[in-house]
């Protein structure tokens, strides 16, 4: 269940039915992530062309001016939206990995991977991006279990920077524990098969 805000009836309904269930706070409750104090310009990752023109759409919808940046986009497209943002024509890139790397964009305030990266190699391009030359930056990822894969690694690179801390639901979470694919996990899955 994933919901931007979270009323105190859903939420006693949601600890009534859900195994596990984990807690992000991402700013002061109730506020949306962009309101919450990060200045000019920002991207948002996501994992599909087609989910990049949607999101920029809805950002706009909410007069936010956003642009995307994608592979289905001409050249003369993608120079145009990284000169729109640069000149602080549009605030928002959401742009698909083709940002991930050699571009450079100064002073991104803030990296949100609306759609968690496939591997932690282009999770570490995206979050790049932000807090470069010596500046501050912030990341925001929001994963699922379907990215489970990547937790171990996730938290290994989060908790190997000086400045990031690892949320607790990361840090506790069973897929962190181990690399996937060690002995360890692979006898779990073989008592479970046997019980």
């Amino acid at each position: 269940m994933f919901t931007a805000t979270m009323p105190a009836a859903v939420e006693r309904l949601a600890r009534t039915y859900l195994r596990r269930p984990a807690v992000v706070h991402i700013g002061t409750a109730g506020k949306p992530v962009l309101k919450e104090g990060f200045e000019p310009p920002m991207i948002i990752f996501v994992n599909q062309k087609k989910g990049a023109d949607v999101l920029a759409k809805s950002l706009e919808k909410l007069e936010y001016k956003a642009a995307t940046l994608h592979g289905g986009k001409g050249q003369e497209q993608r120079e145009f939206a990284l000169a729109s943002l640069k000149s602080g024509e549009k605030h928002i890139l959401v742009a698909t990995d083709v940002a991930g790397r050699g571009i450079d964009i100064q002073n991104v305030s803030v990296v949100i991977n609306y759609d968690m990266a496939k591997s932690i190699e282009d999770y570490t391009h995206r979050i790049g991006r932000t807090g470069r030359a010596g500046k501050n930056g912030v990341a925001i990822s929001f994963c699922t279990p379907e990215d489970s894969h990547l937790f171990y690694d996730l938290k290994q690179v989060i908790k190997s920077s000086p400045i990031s801390h690892c949320p607790p639901e990361l840090e506790r979470h069973p897929d962190a524990q181990h690399k996937p694919g060690t002995v360890l996990t692979k006898k779990r899955k073989e008592e479970k098969l046997f019980t």
